[in-house]
């Protein structure tokens, strides 16, 4: 079993590596925000938008994939696949949101969780 601190590592390396194959999808804007200090659901959250619902499902599939053949489990649940609006990714003790452009111009997470610390993709 993990250490916290250790799990907390775990967390932040997938959260990185799937906002990196986000990006490799054209994911827009992708941010990593740490809200383990305000959350007891998960650690890390990944926000990133697509043009299209078809960039969406293949930032989706790239995460999934990608996330997966580096070792880690499959997600708990995918919401909204079927719209592609806004899609949630949830792994336990990280959650990426994959928006349209327009809709998380609407919703705004980053200035709901703008108190809590980015992370740097690189």
């Amino acid at each position: 079993m993990l250490s916290p601190v250790e799990a907390k590592k775990v967390s932040v390396d997938r959260a990185k590596t799937a906002a990196r194959l986000a990006n490799e999808r054209f994911g827009k804007n992708t941010v990593v925000i740490d809200v383990g200090g305000l959350l007891s659901v998960c650690d890390v959250f990944v926000i990133t938008s697509g043009a299209n619902a078809r960039q969406v499902k293949a930032i989706c599939e790239a995460v999934e994939d990608g996330l997966s053949s580096s070792g880690a489990p499959k997600p708990r649940a995918i919401e909204g696949l079927d719209s592609r609006s806004w899609v949630l990714m949830d792994y336990g003790d990280l959650i990426v949101h994959v928006f349209l452009d327009k809709v998380r111009d609407f919703y705004q997470l980053e200035r709901l969780w703008g108190d809590c610390p980015r992370l740097s993709v690189g």
